[in-house]
């Protein structure tokens, strides 16, 4: 087969990126006013403010959907193009399940169009991945109108298996377009900012209250105390922060028991409602008496599994040399789960585990 090469197809249009841009930043922002209108709604005891931070999110969910339900009915009703394409490259990546990531440098000859070549990343099966090799033909799939968006047919048609059984087809000059746009990261950082704005918003809305309330009129719940084996600490009414001195870490034995019994009060100890723990830094937000949001006793975390936890995370997820870690405890599903999040130069992962500190999920790094 003789195939023609030529310019590589181009991503979206400029008024596409503004609109992703727009809805990364309406999203940051309807995520950053939720959560802290939940969190000072909890410590304020306001109930429509708790009501709102709950519904924001799901409303908002709603009116996506909605909004995007003509777009995608559109999009099903385009036939999409099949081709040929050729394997010049691929890398499986590892995977605890039987679907395997692999990332495929494609030449994809289209039959009304100059050939190019693809970048992208699709789920193979283990039991099929040794049919996938250098220089292999196989059948493709794209929309007319993103024809980067490619995915690889894995039982095409007796017609458009027996061309490609019997098809060469020559190499299209690089570089590789890869499979999606490359706006990930600066709509990540849009989104970023717009939930850090919304945030804010909301606590400077409610700073008088949060931090103009008289304290004698709190219940000693509210008034954790601070022991004096921390360096430095800062207490306001709903809410703890402990912080350790140089030299001195959480996953020290013994330091985050400490660190949470010295933000107790003995037998009248407060619920929290959520519990964050990073390397020298404990933060934790009570729950008022009166609301009825999931809520745990911070000394019945199993103190002894975090170290290993936050190991495990660190060494087993894939994210090359270790930066930050970071625990955090709540019961917003139910039950009290454990979150750590590690980064490193591989990228970001996941690891979760129960009440017990038995781990029930891991998401690697990608």
């Amino acid at each position: 087969m003789t195939v023609t090469t030529g310019a590589p197809p181009t991503h979206r249009a400029p008024a596409a990126r503004v609109l992703a841009f727009a809805g990364g930043f309406l999203t940051g922002g309807v995520i950053g006013v939720s959560l802290a209108a939940f969190t000072v709604g909890c410590i304020l005891e306001h109930v429509p403010l708790v009501v709102t931070g709950v519904a924001l999110p799901v409303a908002y969910g709603l009116l996506v959907l909605a909004a995007g339900a003509p777009r995608r009915a559109r999009e099903a009703a385009v036939a999409p193009h099949t081709a040929l394409a050729v394997i010049e490259a691929m890398e499986a990546r590892t995977s605890e399940y039987s679907d395997v990531p692999v990332r495929f440098d494609l030449t994809v000859t289209p039959d009304d169009a100059p050939a190019y070549r693809v970048e992208i990343t699709q789920d193979i099966n283990l039991v099929d991945l040794p049919d996938y090799r250098p220089r292999g033909v196989l059948v493709v799939q794209y929309p007319p109108d993103r024809p980067w968006r490619v995915t690889i047919v894995k039982r095409p048609t007796p017609v458009w298996e027996e061309r490609a059984a019997g098809a060469r087809i020559d190499s299209a000059p690089g570089p590789a377009v890869p499979g999606e746009p490359g706006d990930g990261r600066a709509v990540g950082f849009v989104t970023l900012l717009a939930l850090l704005l919304g945030a804010a918003a909301v606590v400077l809305l409610f700073r008088a209250d949060l931090f103009d309330r008289d304290d004698s009129t709190q219940p000693p719940a509210a008034e954790p105390s601070v022991s004096s084996t921390v360096s430095t600490s800062l207490v306001i009414p709903g809410s703890g922060t402990v912080t350790l001195g140089p030299g001195r870490s959480m996953l020290d034995s013994g330091e985050l028991r400490g660190a949470v019994d010295s933000l107790l009060d003995g037998k009248n100890a407060p619920q929290a409602l959520t519990l964050v723990v990073q390397d020298r830094l404990l933060s934790v937000v009570f729950a008022p008496t009166s609301t009825g949001a999931p809520q745990f006793d911070p000394r019945s975390l199993p103190f002894e599994r975090v170290p290993a936890l936050v190991e495990e995370a660190r060494t087993t997820l894939g994210i090359g040399a270790a930066q930050t870690w970071q625990l955090a405890a709540d019961r917003l599903t139910g039950a009290l789960t454990l979150r750590v999040s590690v980064t490193g130069t591989g990228g970001a992962a996941l690891l979760e585990a129960d009440a017990e500190g038995t781990v029930v999920r891991r998401s690697p790094a990608h």
